[in-house]
């Protein structure tokens, strides 16, 4: 799956270190390579939660299917 700027993904793994569970859903900021993605995950308030360079395994586009909701921060 070739992934491009701006594009909605939803997370496939926890990474507790920066408080992000899997099914968050990020925006794409940056492509690296078509292995290497940057993401910028954002709370409601619209304040960035993170900014990681991810492995494009990581992430998958989000989708019709995908539903989003709400969480307190650090909570699965």
């Amino acid at each position: 799956m070739l992934l491009k700027d701006l594009d909605a993904v939803v997370l496939e793994r926890d990474v507790p270190a920066h408080g992000l569970c899997r099914g968050d859903i990020g925006t794409v900021v940056h492509v690296n390579s078509a292995e290497s993605v940057e993401v910028e995950f954002v709370r409601a308030s619209g304040r960035t939660q993170a900014l990681l360079t991810l492995s494009a395994n990581d992430v998958r586009r989000a989708g019709d299917q995908d539903v989003i909701a709400t969480r307190s921060a650090g909570s699965h």
